[in-house]
């Protein structure tokens, strides 16, 4: 159980976290410094913060008591990052609707203040008539928004894309992102159940940061596929983390699972980097830009 503080500075976090994320746009145009580096460092960062807000939202209402419903909003919560920027891909345009990736973001921090304020063991309270532990009224919050916005985000995916004859914005079927996330969260899911050692039980956040930082991967991937209107490749080498795992226990675990669960999170986070500053770094180098600084020309007056 964490301390109050630690909430606090979660909450805090969060909503200095969210304020500037709603305003680097507005002062990118301002300062006249818009750029594909731009989009792609703001996505990138949003792709690596979602891993740890849902967690830290998890652990906040005591969802660990829980194993299922912890993977399971870990999980949805990745997947729905996924499949936000998988819309965009198919219909060039990223859409918010009118509870969007804001509100939630408030929920968790008011999740996070009532931890802070009344210690985590509130959420174990059980409710009088209904018989449900209050963690569950939020968990079945966030089977509430899933729904919204994932009725959203396919309904823009299977209406068609902006391509040739309803493709994706590279021409591809707009089926095509989810052979990425299918692999991850089949491989999840599949590593979870099958443990001998009950991995994920007891090591819940190393395996949400490890099959995270793959998330962040392959979702940055689909933002740079989408600024440059290209096709997304299956291989890609942020699944070894994940694939040896599954591996060492096909081979019945004749490695400890938990040492492989080190070695898959250092993968991971390691690709996700070099691929991170690699790209950074492409365009940086292509725009004739830096990648902290920002010219010292005269913005427009607004």
């Amino acid at each position: 159980q964490a301390p109050s503080w630690a909430y606090i500075l979660g909450a805090l976090g969060l909503f200095i976290y969210q304020s500037l994320d709603a305003i680097d746009g507005k002062q990118a145009r301002r300062t006249n410094s818009s750029s594909p580096l731009g989009e792609l460092f703001d996505h990138g960062c949003d792709s690596v913060s979602t891993v740890f807000v849902v967690l830290g939202s998890c652990i906040a209402i005591r969802l660990g008591t829980n194993p299922d419903w912890l993977f399971f909003c870990c999980f949805v919560g990745l997947f729905m990052f996924y499949s936000a920027h998988w819309q965009t891909y198919v219909s060039g345009i990223l859409r918010f609707g009118k509870i969007d990736v804001t509100e939630v973001q408030i929920a968790i921090t008011m999740l996070l203040l009532i931890s802070a304020y009344s210690g985590p063991a509130i959420w174990d309270y059980k409710v009088p008539l209904v018989g449900l532990e209050l963690k569950f009224f939020a968990v079945i919050g966030i089977l509430c928004g899933t729904a919204l916005s994932g009725f959203n985000y396919f309904r823009v995916i299977f209406g068609g894309g902006v391509g040739k004859n309803g493709s994706t914005i590279a021409g591809t079927s707009v089926l095509s992102p989810g052979l990425h996330i299918g692999l991850l969260i089949a491989l999840a899911i599949t590593i979870y159940k099958k443990s001998t050692t009950q991995l994920f039980e007891k090591h819940a956040c190393l395996y949400v940061l490890t099959f995270g930082f793959v998330n962040a991967k392959i979702s940055q991937k689909l933002v740079v596929a989408h600024m440059t209107k290209s096709e997304i490749c299956l291989q890609d080498t942020a699944f070894i983390g994940p694939g040896l795992l599954f591996l060492d226990q096909y081979f019945n675990s004749f490695i400890d699972e938990y040492i492989v669960l080190w070695i898959a999170l250092f993968i991971s986070l390691f690709d996700m980097l070099r691929y991170a500053t690699g790209v950074c770094l492409q365009i940086a180098a292509h725009l004739h830009i830096h990648v902290f600084r920002i010219s010292s020309h005269q913005a427009p007056e607004q």
